[in-house]
């Protein structure tokens, strides 16, 4: 016959410890309501930048940034990067409207535009802080990166970029060869001749009917690969 176990009968507080707990809420409820009032502040604090900063800012700086894009559309690159008398440019939208996603994005604009301009530095500098989660966006981006430091005689730098670009976003049998051959054509600049056949054996490879793909023996064959 199995034995019932009797389940622990929880024990009533104690005047003590009822008079124990009083004393310390009468010793630290300033203490208390001050760290919960901090909570609701932050709260509060949070949600109202949200509402009544953070989103007219960002409604803004996108009406901007439209501004400063039909400039980098007409290639009129100075008016889309400082603005005009009445609107701001790309590097003012970044300044004005730090941390939305027109300003985030004004640094892809910026750092085109520098590069077009022939500031390699700040063409750098720009497309550096940028960030996106759009893999064929990001590729572009490190490309126009490749690019700056390319033209700063960063050749080894900019070649393993082209190489990251083209790596990003294999789909695209436009960009993604190119970006290959240009990391080849860096490194056979800087005589690595291993690195530069891998990469243009790379576009051999995987996008033979690319543009980059149909004359890409000659390369090899520069080499010295000849199959």
């Amino acid at each position: 016959m199995s034995e019932t176990k009797s389940k622990p009968v929880s024990q009533p507080v104690t005047v003590d410890e009822a008079e124990r707990l009083s004393g310390f809420w009468e010793a630290n409820s300033k203490k208390i309501l001050i760290a919960l009032t901090a909570v609701v502040v932050v709260i509060a604090a949070f949600v109202g930048y949200k509402e009544f900063i953070s989103k007219p800012a960002a409604k803004k700086a996108s009406e901007a940034l439209f501004r400063a894009e039909s400039y980098f559309r007409q290639d009129s690159l100075q008016l889309a990067v400082n603005g005009d008398a009445i609107n701001p440019g790309f590097v003012k939208i970044i300044d004005k409207y730090s941390g939305t996603p027109a300003a985030n994005l004004s640094k892809f604009y910026a750092g085109a535009c520098y590069l077009k301009l022939g500031d390699f530095a700040k063409a750098e500098k720009y497309l550096k802080d940028f960030s996106t989660d759009a893999v064929q966006v990001r590729a572009r981006a490190t490309s126009l990166l490749a690019d700056a430091l390319a033209e700063q005689g960063k050749k080894e730098e900019a070649a393993k970029l082209y190489l990251e670009a083209g790596r990003m976003f294999e789909k695209d049998d436009y960009n993604s060869p190119d970006y290959i051959f240009r990391a080849g054509y860096l490194y056979e600049s800087l005589g690595k001749r291993k690195e530069a056949l891998e990469a243009y054996k790379l576009v051999k490879e995987k996008y033979p009917r690319s543009e980059r793909g149909f004359d890409i023996d000659k390369y090899l064959a520069r080499l010295g690969d000849v199959e």
